[in-house]
């Protein structure tokens, strides 16, 4: 028995290849280590992060420009790193590795981060609430904070690429139940990442708040440390996709290099006969056809005399001869950046919602049925996540399945048609904040029912209005967001998985970097204008909403880009392969329609 079950973890540990069939995909049966990994951390991390920028200023006693820009760095550095870890992770380490080690790091960021609560050498003296003048942290002190978040930055480097794909790997995508468990997995992915989000902003930032600091940051780092035990007591359960190497970003830029190189040499007239078409036995990535978008780049494969040939039929030299598998896997990228880019564009209104709409709540009735009790500004940005979290079970079980049965396609529609569709409900959802900013402020002109210190009149709208506009948001996010996701992994080769997942993180990035340039180019041209600033302090001075709608304006050019690129788009089609995770193939005529393209 031990004899077997030695067997089967090596089994589990070998790179994936076609011409390995003993590979045991448990598929869900290892989904509760998977999951429950990735629930706790995700309770961990955003129960610390959410309320980080009130621990900065409270405790911390750092000023709120200081402490908006730790938090913007830390996100954009964090959001960044994904990409450093994609690459190492695919060329050196493996998902498994990756993984593993990044989540302790993430406890050991969490564990800091909750020593400068508990510990009261590594905080500044509290100050108190009539006190003008406040002690702010030491040299010392802030190190080591920025220890904590510096352990959170490579956490996150490895996490965010690695985690999706490492739960794809687990399932068997030449089944049909593999291919199903794989579609319902990225549902459930999100279903339990938005749960983790509710749960952190309402009940960890409660008592964060309310209770103790050192008791609310105490547990996150307890959760993220169930996380690392839950996740390594799976490990003898796993599939354990090895590293191949060379990187697949090497492999990219020795395309352009030849293809720059071999500008200047003629196509032949039947290239699957002429170009160099060697494909590495140990390559885990699937075999492509030959496709007749970017041709340019197929004269990276072109044979001259002065390119050698090993024996075992490989380039002698692949800065100077690459094959045409290396060329088409090049294109499968370069056909995802346009609808990246999209996607950038498409985030920016999901943004406001959780920045903008905050002022919004602020200056708006918050009361609950005319009680004393109010919503806190920032909670309201739960309704969002409940309409996600509610949402993806009902599509996933039972809109999905009544639609296989009406298109018999896989996933009922494709995937970029389900972006789209995301992408005209976040017009809707811009639209509808640019309506409801609009009555807010009249009835706050009007019929106040307070003042907001610091802000201006309360307006005697109530902020339930508010809810329909995070409404659409969610609903926008469960069909582009998730769509966007399981489009890239997809879409990719399956050496640059973990490569998807760092694109689709510096999208956010992005998109959050877009939403601050335009927030600042409209406060500057707007507050030399007749009209006055539009994004003032007090919003009832400004015209808030007019800027949903400039944001409105540009969704809907951004939904006819995408549309554009998904008629362009050719869906990624493979011959054999042990790790293929293949779309719904589009009809002859789609086909064609593209080709033309």
């Amino acid at each position: 028995m031990e004899k077997n079950e030695k067997e089967s973890v090596e089994n589990s540990e070998k790179s994936v290849t076609d011409e390995d069939p003993k590979i045991n995909y448990r598929g869900w049966k290892v989904m509760p280590f998977i999951i429950g990994n990735e629930t706790f951390e995700k309770l961990g991390t955003i129960g610390t992060l959410a309320n980080l920028l009130v621990y900065l200023t409270t405790v911390f006693n750092l000023s709120s420009i200081t402490a908006t820009n730790i938090i913007n760095i830390f996100n954009g550095s964090a959001s960044l790193s994904t990409l450093l870890g994609a690459f190492l992770c695919d060329t050196y380490f493996g998902r498994y590795k990756t993984l593993g080690f990044c989540t302790i790091a993430s406890f050991l960021g969490l564990l800091v981060i909750q020593l400068t609560a508990w510990i009261k050498k590594m905080h500044p003296p509290q100050c108190g609430r009539e006190s003008i003048t406040c002690t702010g942290p030491t040299t010392g002190q802030i190190a080591f904070l920025l220890a904590g978040f510096g352990l959170l930055i490579v956490g996150a480097a490895g996490i965010r690429p690695c985690n999706l794909a490492f739960g794809v790997d687990q399932f068997n995508p030449k089944t049909e139940s593999g291919k199903k468990g794989i579609n319902s997995f990225f549902n459930w992915y999100f279903f339990t990442y938005t749960f983790a989000q509710m749960v952190s902003l309402s009940l960890i930032v409660y008592i964060q708040s309310n209770v103790s600091w050192a008791v609310g940051l105490g547990i996150p780092a307890v959760l993220m440390l169930l996380s690392c035990i839950l996740y390594y007591t799976g490990s003898n359960y796993y599939v354990k996709v090895k590293a191949t190497g060379p990187a697949p970003v090497t492999s990219i830029v020795q395309v352009i290099v030849v293809a720059i190189k071999k500008r200047r040499l003629s196509l032949p007239e039947s290239p699957l006969v002429s170009l160099f078409t060697y494909i590495s036995p140990q390559s885990i990535n699937s075999k492509l056809p030959h496709t007749s978008q970017f041709r340019f780049l197929d004269k990276a494969a072109i044979i001259t005399p002065q390119d050698g040939i090993n024996s075992d039929g490989s380039a002698s030299d692949p800065w100077n001869l690459c094959s045409m598998q290396q060329v088409e896997e090049l294109k499968c990228l370069v056909r995802v950046i346009p609808i990246w880019v999209s996607g950038i564009f498409f985030y920016v209104a999901i943004v406001q919602q959780n920045t903008m709409l905050v002022f919004q709540a602020l200056q708006s009735d918050r009361r609950v049925l005319n009680s004393n009790f109010r919503i806190p500004a920032a909670s309201y940005t739960i309704f969002q996540m409940l309409t996600l979290t509610m949402w993806l079970p009902i599509y996933d079980r039972i809109l999905v399945p009544s639609l296989q049965r009406v298109t018999k396609k896989e996933g009922g529609i494709t995937v970029l048609q389900r972006m789209g569709i995301g992408m005209f409900l976040s017009i809707l959802c811009v639209m509808v904040s640019g309506v409801v900013e609009e009555r807010r402020r009249t009835l706050a002109l009007t019929s106040p029912i307070g003042v907001e210190p610091r802000k201006g009149a309360i307006s005697s709208m109530p902020g339930l209005w508010l809810v329909p506009q995070l409404t659409l948001a969610g609903l926008s996010d469960a069909f582009t967001v998730v769509g966007q996701v399981e489009f890239f992994y997809k879409q990719f080769p399956e050496n640059m998985k973990s490569l998807a997942g760092s694109l689709f993180f510096c999208g956010l990035a992005g998109s959050s970097y877009l939403s601050s340039l335009l927030i600042s180019i409209i406060h500057r041209v707007t507050a030399k204008s007749a009209t006055g600033n539009w994004l003032p302090q007090d919003l009832n001075k400004g015209r808030l909403d007019y800027f949903y709608y400039v944001i409105t304006a540009l969704e809907v050019i951004n939904f006819g880009y995408f549309i554009l690129c998904a008629k362009w788009y050719r869906y990624k089609e493979a011959g054999t392969s042990s790790s293929d995770l293949e779309l719904d193939q589009v009809s002859k005529q789609s086909e064609r329609t593209v080709n033309g393209v």
